[in-house]
């Protein structure tokens, strides 16, 4: 059986996240899209909600399995029986630190493969942090993100921007 992990932070999952599910859960028999608990990072989102989300908008890919985890994505890959990780490039400014990664990677285990796709150029310029920064200043982010997701990032800006107003 073919199974591949595409691990990342997700927050919030975008149309181009989105686009890299689809096309390499229609090259391996399961899809393991990894949500990374970052407990140094302070995301929008909790790994939870994200797992959530981005369940709802894979559903329709029944070989598609959504879970977090936190530590090394070589790790996560090991526990998934896993042989490939997939990763996505927008340009070329991704490739030297995802050739990085991959290499690294390999080193740790060397029976893992990194499988880079480039995004469709639709989805290029999009990203999970120009989403939250479009959405913190009332932009439109619905060409951004999957539908059942835009409300979502929206309340949870206003969540924050409430939280900052009571503060000052």
């Amino acid at each position: 059986m073919k199974i591949a992990v595409y691990p990342g932070s997700f927050d919030p999952v975008t149309k181009g996240h989105l686009d890299i599910i689809r096309r390499a859960s229609a090259l391996v028999d399961e899809l393991v899209v990894g949500v990374l608990n970052n407990n140094a990072k302070t995301p929008l989102f909790s790994a939870e909600e994200r797992v959530t989300m981005i369940q709802d908008v894979t559903g329709d890919l029944k070989n598609v399995r959504v879970e977090y985890f936190s530590g090394l994505s070589v790790d996560f890959v090991r526990r998934c029986h896993a042989k490939f990780i997939v990763r996505g490039l927008r340009a070329v400014t991704d490739f030297e630190y995802e050739l990085q990664m991959a290499q690294t990677n390999r080193s740790i285990d060397g029976d893992i493969d990194t499988i880079f796709f480039t995004t469709a150029l639709n989805y290029a310029y999009i990203s999970s942090s120009t989403v939250k920064e479009v959405a913190w200043y009332g932009g439109d982010i619905t060409g951004f993100v999957p539908p059942e997701i835009v409300d979502r990032v929206y309340g949870k800006i206003q969540l924050l921007q409430a939280e900052k107003g009571s503060r000052s």
